[in-house]
């Protein structure tokens, strides 16, 4: 089994590479955890109370506004999300121990130290004007892309930690093309 982490900064393909590899193993999203974590009741509930907000159905907008107003609020808020990830990324692996390849799409990689925890990291990259671009397609605003972009690593350090960098600037067939020349590496 390849343990394969994708990373890359806000915006610059890192779900669209993880579709890509669907045909060569499964999953893991980071962002789709905690998605479905948002999901769940009981933990909109533990997230309200602990870090002091109304508990409500706009719930993520509401954090939304606290990390653009307070700084440490984002650190508060990893400290709460990134353990329950990581538990899912174990019963994920334990789950797909017999695949020959095994994707983990982890925006955060390198910040949080994950690094050891894969044979090949990937790392998706484009350049900033661009993944704003992409970023207010999908509905964000330039101040959220601003706040959570200071939050990643530089992509010259990101890329220190990484096996690949792809540069994601052209067009999907380009992407592809790259991805699974790499993939075939392994193969």
């Amino acid at each position: 089994m390849k343990k394969i982490g994708i990373t890359g900064s806000l915006a610059s393909g890192k779900s669209t590479a993880s579709k890509i590899f669907k045909k060569k193993g499964p999953i893991f999203s980071a962002d789709n955890i905690v998605k479905k974590l948002y999901s769940q009741k009981k933990f909109r509930k533990y997230i309200s109370k602990k870090l002091k907000i109304e508990h409500s159905s706009n719930l993520k907008s509401l954090i939304k506004k606290k990390i653009l107003k307070d700084k440490s609020f984002f650190r508060k808020l990893e400290k709460i999300i990134h353990p329950l990830v990581r538990k899912e990324m174990t019963n994920f692996t334990n789950k797909y121990k017999n695949k020959r390849f095994i994707f983990f799409e982890i925006p955060l990689l390198v910040e949080s130290r994950l690094m050891k925890y894969f044979d090949i990291i990937m790392f998706i990259k484009a350049k900033r004007n661009l993944r704003l671009k992409r970023f207010k397609k999908k509905g964000g605003n330039k101040i959220l892309f601003n706040t959570l972009n200071r939050k990643q690593f530089s992509d010259k350090k990101k890329a220190k930690h990484c096996d690949y960098v792809i540069v994601n600037e052209k067009n999907l067939n380009i992407l592809k093309k790259n991805l699974l020349a790499i993939i075939k590496n392994y193969e």
